[in-house]
């Protein structure tokens, strides 16, 4: 199935757009958090992805964990929204999108991790001091956020 940024593109071309999508921060009972490896851009980052005609942030957020690490996330907390020229990117394909993303904390989650190989390689839960340095741009500022808040996060 296609997607709605998929079918976007194909209309409009390279005309960069505004493009709103939400991401969840999966934390083990370590206080890890999870990244997968992403084969569109060769980077870490959050389960995440664009939002669906129809479909609600949370349910996104909950639909892209699925697809893209196999866990199924029970309960979600809105840690923040973001947006701004940090979230800009120009993904390999030559798409161009300013990306406004709800990201969304989740401690309750089942399954075991299964990574979507259309969508990465591999998915592991580093510790806040072990995280890797080449974070996909888009994921940067959030992951950001979350090293500053993290004490708060824990509490």
């Amino acid at each position: 199935m296609a997607t709605y940024l998929a079918n976007l593109l194909k209309l409009i071309g390279a005309t960069p757009l505004i493009f709103c999508g939400a991401a969840v921060i999966i934390l083990d009972a370590e206080g890890g958090i999870l990244l997968h490896y992403r084969t569109d851009n060769h980077t870490w980052g959050l389960p995440g992805g664009g939002l669906e005609l129809g479909e609600r942030l949370e349910d996104c957020a909950v639909r892209e964990a699925h697809e893209e690490v196999g866990l199924t996330c029970h309960s979600l907390k809105l840690f923040g929204v973001y947006s701004g020229p940090e979230l800009y990117y120009r993904y390999p394909n030559g798409a161009e999108l300013y990306n406004v993303s709800a990201v969304y904390l989740c401690r309750d989650f089942s399954g075991t991790i299964t990574v979507d190989p259309a969508e990465g390689t591999e998915a592991a839960f580093f510790a806040v001091e072990d995280l890797p340095s080449d974070i996909t741009p888009p994921n940067r500022v959030v992951i950001a956020d979350f090293v500053r808040r993290y004490p708060e996060v824990m509490a």
